[in-house]
C-alpha cells in the first residue's frame, strides 16, 4: 500500500476484497481473533498489511496449510 495520510480509512477496500476471496472466506469461517497490523515498508515506500489470527492446531490448520500455502 502507498504511503498515505490515513492507513486505516484506506485499508479498508483491500481488506474487503480479500475477504470475497475464497481464501478470506475461509479464513474469516475457521480463525479467532482476527486483526490487522500495520508497518512501514521501506522498498515501497509504503506500508505493508499483516492479517492475523488464531487458530486450533488440528485439522482446520492442517486444511488451511495444504489449500493455501504457497
Amino acid at each position: 500500500m502507498g504511503d498515505v495520510d490515513d492507513i486505516d480509512i484506506y485499508v479498508a477496500q483491500p481488506i474487503y476484497e480479500w475477504q470475497q476471496t475464497e481464501q478470506g472466506k475461509w479464513v474469516m469461517e475457521h480463525a479467532n481473533n482476527l486483526t490487522y497490523h500495520t508497518a512501514a515498508d521501506p522498498h515501497a515506500f509504503g506500508y505493508r498489511i499483516t492479517i492475523c489470527g488464531e487458530m486450533d492446531q488440528g485439522p482446520k490448520l492442517t486444511e488451511y496449510l495444504l489449500k493455501y500455502k504457497k
